[in-house]
């Protein structure tokens, strides 16, 4: 699991740094990706990586300002030509819909695959066997939401010598406890799979934050996160500000992370009034609050580990 940043402005796209996108690249999970808001030019920031278009399964979009949705049409349309067949389905507020669809007559733009659109409110959005997205509303001038990604725990390690020991024999029988099923065996015991498991493995967490105002429900939504991506629009000591435009300062952000217990912080969605030395000291205001505290540059990528942050 890594989380690979496509586009880390605010706002309008700099030299440096393009407006909203971020993949989490599921590849060795489910061989799929999953974008977060896919602002202008996003498809163009993937031909600068391994990304594959046809391998984007599901797009969370956190609100509906341009910065964040303006490059979407686009890179559906493209996808089409690129090799996607597979099924896509966007998560989005209400009104991404009538957006696509208009987007989508007004040029004429048909799609080779089936496209899903899913309107988001508070509460479960996404779960399947193996991860549950949910989503709370933030604090920001439009309708917007933060997601909580939670990979569901894995079985434990089949314990071989425990059931050598208890006169198990081999065959089929082991990878039927090895998926945690109750065994009879030829001398008439009954096993039962968990016994002979370690411990379940924990599975990881990531929040990715639509843009905000400090708020308890960013706090909620990055409790005990792994990994926590957070706006961070202003610098410190730029409080009221960040409150009137309806962001957050990059301490506000190093505030969260610390309330939840996250592991580690990521800053995105900076201003583009912060060159590289006003970068470093965003980085540097946010660590006085939150050591580990990191500035994503575009293209910057982030590897979750289980247990570890990254």
């Amino acid at each position: 699991m890594e989380i690979e940043f496509l586009g880390t402005g605010a706002g309008i796209p700099s030299k440096h740094r393009n407006v909203s996108s971020l993949a989490l690249k599921l590849l060795q999970e489910r061989g799929t990706v999953w974008l977060f808001d896919c602002g202008e030019a996003t498809q163009h920031q993937m031909l600068h990586t391994t990304l594959k278009p046809r391998k984007v399964e599901n797009i969370f979009v956190t609100h509906l300002h341009g910065d964040h949705v303006f490059g979407l049409p686009g890179f559906l349309g493209s996808r089409s030509n690129q090799g996607g067949e597979e099924a896509l389905t966007v998560f989005a507020p209400y009104g991404m819909e009538a957006f696509l669809h208009a987007s989508f007559d007004m040029v004429d733009t048909r799609l080779a695959y089936p496209l899903h659109i899913q309107d988001v409110t508070e509460g479960l959005v996404f779960e399947d066997k193996q991860f549950r997205v949910t989503a709370k509303r933030l604090e920001h001038g439009v309708e917007c939401y933060g997601y909580r990604i939670e990979e569901k725990p894995s079985p434990g390690a089949f314990l071989i010598d425990k059931a050598r020991a208890a006169g198990i024999p081999e065959g089929p029988i082991y990878r039927e406890l090895k998926e945690g099923k109750t065994v009879t065996l030829s001398d008439g015991r009954t096993v039962e799979g968990s016994d002979f498991l370690s411990e379940e493995i924990p599975g990881r967490i990531v929040t990715i934050l639509g843009d905000t105002r400090f708020c308890q429900a960013s706090i909620e939504l990055a409790k005990d996160a792994d990994v926590l991506v957070h706006e961070a629009t202003f610098a410190d000591g730029e409080d009221k500000r960040a409150h009137d435009y309806y962001h957050s300062t990059c301490t506000q952000a190093a505030t969260v992370a610390k309330e939840a217990g996250a592991k580690k912080l990521i800053l995105n969605h900076l201003s583009a009034r912060y060159d590289e030395d006003g970068r470093t000291e965003l980085e540097e205001q946010a660590r006085r609050v939150f050591p580990e505290t990191y500035v994503a540059n575009d293209g910057f990528i982030v590897e979750v580990l289980r247990g570890k942050g990254s």
